[in-house]
């Protein structure tokens, strides 16, 4: 899932390098916290949150189908 992540967000942003993934696991859920470059900021949420919308939906269903645990993604600033 980790993978799937930055494979997503590094096609969003201006720079790929400076993107960062931490996966914290508790006994029910698992956080992604994503890391990006604040000029970047603005292209991962998207228009009305729209592109930050899809990649959770994208999380949470692969993440549902590999371990069935609840998928978290929030975005460090």
């Amino acid at each position: 899932m980790k993978e799937l992540l930055e494979h997503i967000v590094k096609a969003i942003v201006d720079s790929p390098d400076e993107v960062k993934v931490k996966v914290v696991e508790s006994d029910t859920t698992r956080i992604f916290e994503l890391t990006v470059v604040k000029d970047d900021l603005g292209k991962v949420i998207g228009k009305r949150g729209k592109n930050v919308g899809a990649i959770r939906t994208l999380l949470s269903a692969s993440n549902a189908k590999a371990g069935g645990k609840r998928a978290i993604l929030e975005i460090i600033e």
